[in-house]
């Protein structure tokens, strides 16, 4: 077994290696754009008004890099079957002016600086750009209050920081991202983050005053193009693979991580190899997470995406999860499973696909297959029905922009299902997790869910959304059983059933059926004022006694990204 000081030797070595290329191979590079669903998805709708696969990324991993989506936005300018609207057109100077610098528009600056040398540009509070070196630094700020039924403690967060971004030589891109939060969850929020002792989409954290938690936040890369079709990341960030709201490849959901990527694309095909090092488990002493050295597990992820015609395009993955280091799993090309069953080893391993299909402008269909394990008999037979070893994730969705004619409006539906034990390991810090979160769906397995999104925007600084949400799944009665939903748990350990007779919901039946309304009005440049309500109703074990909540919140946020608790 490789020790961490040996791995940390070898990442230290791969990227003195990848810094040296530099020198010998170098082309206009950005930083990446955090993902966002509300960000992305400005981006992303007119790729589907066009109708067609965009030449400039492949939608089906994310995020993007800065240079490259202002050579998108750039492409955009010009087209009137994209551009329609005002609220188009102001998206588009946005999206324009918060990637200025890798833009070839003439992208205006601001009418009255702050002091004449704060705020030149609408979103940098203050930047230096040259052709040597090009950097943007702004203020992270997020504050809200609410109030929810039946909770004694009202909802709240506060949240301050800085986000750093730049380029040296327009060749090496940078990102640096940290805030500290103190923040009160809404009750279903605290009851998730209580059973799995991880805050969602953060790590380490601390108790604050009674009920509320304190923890740090910080995120951070490096990006250069070793050659014209190479581009390498070096990086503590998230990632997100598909094209739906949710992911059974990997999502934004868990806590950053480690990890080094390389973006391969050549003609019709995207390449992209991700290997990073996760937390398989924390350690807690009197429930909070203690100060000690915490055991370490490694993934390799492999997803080939590639067009077909204009209009589809079409991903297949496959990842392994280990606790060990297997230098194997380093090779970009190789099949992961071929090699985990020539080792004899238990790693983690799925494959799967995804893609997408522009049906006509305006609409797109997509979707997701996730295969843990599989047994081709007990998936096709009678006999075999319910099956503990047909273990896999599936998504279906579609995506309608201008719906009904009527501009801004987009509709969005998907479905998901994960069958029971799906994620799950025998084998202890294998799981598909990090940090006590799952690294796909937040729900973990052994659940059906539907989500529906509608988008609007009436007014060019007014964004409306409305999602609503049903899940049936199964929870487990006590910590000792094991139904199959909590990716945290062996799946050989604690299961009251037998090889066959499983079924999604099986368990603890719960259902829950949730509304999320949100308006967000742009004072200024990534400066939004948001209102929103959140119903939540859940029915677990009686069905006819369910417990509802009202959740009315706003809030000030400046440069950070709009919390979703919708899980």
């Amino acid at each position: 077994m490789h020790t961490p000081v040996t791995y940390r030797l070898l990442c230290r070595s791969a990227l003195a290696f990848s810094f040296s290329l530099i020198s010998v191979f170098a082309y206009s590079q950005g930083s990446y754009v955090p993902y966002d669903r509300d960000y992305y998805h400005k981006i992303e709708r007119y790729e589907i008004l066009q109708g067609q696969n965009n030449p400039f990324f492949n939608t089906g991993f994310k995020p993007y890099r800065r240079d490259i989506i202002a050579g998108f936005l750039d492409s955009l300018a010009a087209n009137p079957e994209v551009i329609r609207s005002k609220a188009d057109q102001f998206n588009l100077d946005y999206l324009s002016q918060d990637n200025w610098e890798f833009s070839e528009r003439d992208i205006p600056e601001s009418r009255k600086p702050f002091l004449k040398k704060l705020y030149r540009r609408p979103g940098d509070f203050a930047h230096y750009n040259s052709e040597e070196f090009d950097i943007h630094l702004s203020p992270v700020i997020y504050l809200s209050g609410g109030t929810e039924t039946d909770n004694n403690q009202n909802p709240a967060r506060l949240a301050r920081g800085v986000v750093l971004r730049g380029s040296v030589d327009k060749k090496v891109g940078f990102y640096t991202y940290f805030t500290t939060s103190e923040v009160f969850f809404p009750s279903w929020v605290k009851e998730y983050t209580e059973y799995n002792g991880a805050v969602p989409g953060e790590g380490f954290w601390k108790e604050y005053q009674d009920n509320g938690y304190s923890y740090f936040s910080a995120l951070g890369h490096v990006s250069f193009q070793i050659t014209k079709h190479i581009e390498v990341q070096v990086g503590h960030d998230r990632n997100f693979a598909g094209e739906g709201y949710r992911s059974f490849q990997i999502s934004d959901f868990s806590n950053p991580y480690m990890f080094v990527k390389f973006n391969t694309k050549v003609w019709k095909f995207q390449l992209t190899n991700v290997w990073s090092q996760m937390t398989a488990d924390v350690f807690y002493d009197r429930g909070r997470p203690t100060d000690g050295r915490y055991p370490q597990k490694y993934f390799s992820y492999n997803r080939m995406g590639f067009n077909v015609g204009k209009k589809i395009n079409l991903g297949w993955f496959a990842s392994v999860m280990t606790d060990k280091i297997n230098f194997n799993y380093f090779n970009p090309l190789v099949m992961v499973r071929w090699v985990e069953q020539q080792l004899g080893t238990p790693d983690k391993v799925m494959l799967g696909i995804d893609g997408k299909w522009m049906v006509t402008p305006g609409l797109q269909l997509y979707g997701q297959f996730a295969l843990d394990e599989f047994v081709f008999t007990e998936f096709f037979e009678i006999d075999g029905d319910g099956s503990k070893r047909n273990k896999y994730g599936a998504q279906a969705g579609l995506k309608y922009i201008n719906a009904l004619t009527i501009s801004n409006l987009d509709f969005q539906l998907e479905w998901n299902q994960a069958r029971p034990y799906t994620f799950q390991e025998k084998v202890d810090y294998q799981s598909y997790s990090n940090w006590r979160t799952p690294l796909t769906h937040p729900r973990g397995a052994n659940f059906r869910e539907f989500v529906g999104i509608i988008r609007y925007q009436p007014l060019p600084r007014l964004d409306l959304n409305l999602t609503g949400m049903y899940q049936l799944f199964g929870a487990d009665e006590s910590a000792e059983v094991n139904w199959g939903g909590d990716v945290l748990k062996n799946r050989l350990e604690g299961s009251p059933t037998g090889l066959f007779g499983n079924f999604i919901g099986q368990g603890v039946e719960n259902q829950v059926i949730q509304t999320n309304f949100n308006a967000s009005y742009m004072l200024k440049h990534n400066f939004f004022v948001d209102f929103s309500h959140t119903y939540r109703r859940r029915a677990a074990q009686d069905l006819n006694a369910p417990q509802a909540s009202n959740f009315l919140q706003f809030a000030f946020r400046w440069n950070f990204t709009r919390p979703d608790f919708n899980y």
